[in-house]
């Protein structure tokens, strides 16, 4: 089987991008089996681990694991923002898991962008701040945070070229 992706260079830079940006990804379906492999390896606690066990939960079934439902919002939010030119995340802030995912839910993913800051600094990189959400079919949040990331700008573009990134992010 051939690996579908396909690496590509970023080309939305920081002032590109604009305060109130809204964006939604598609739908993943989430898989009983996916969910348990990626507990097992990953986050094996009982209720993620074992369907048996995890009827006696205060969930009553398998729930996926939070970093695993943040996995999956790293693949969808890939389909919606791939095309900004980030240099790295730096932090997260309020992140919330409101609501238990499960086996047959239907997830996608919104991003929306709240603040965007140049750097004090550094005229290669500027600041956004966006809020992300995972919800279900039915519109309901599953997961909640806030997400602050540097951006290259075009000035930080033009340096880098077809270099590396600069080892310094702040």
């Amino acid at each position: 089987m051939t690996d579908p992706f396909v690496p590509a260079r970023p080309t939305r830079a920081f002032e590109d991008l604009a305060v109130g940006e809204f964006r939604r990804s598609g739908e993943k379906l989430v898989t009983l089996d996916e969910m348990l492999a990626f507990a097992r390896a990953y986050d094996p606690q009982w209720f993620h681990t074992d369907p048996a066990l995890a009827q006696g939960s205060v969930f009553g079934d398998v729930v996926a694991s939070g970093i695993y439902v943040l996995a999956m919002w790293r693949q969808l939010d890939h389909q919606i923002n791939s095309d900004i030119d980030w240099v790295c995340g730096i932090g997260w802030d309020e992140l919330r898991l409101k609501k238990a995912v499960r086996a047959g839910d239907r997830i996608h993913v919104t991003s929306e962008i709240m603040e965007l800051t140049p750097s004090k600094s550094r005229d290669d990189r500027g600041t956004a701040i966006t809020r992300y959400a995972v919800l279900d079919s039915e519109g309901t949040e599953r997961v909640t945070f806030t997400s602050i990331n540097l951006v290259y700008t075009r000035a930080g573009q033009a340096r880098r070229g077809d270099q590396a990134a600069p080892s310094s992010v702040a």
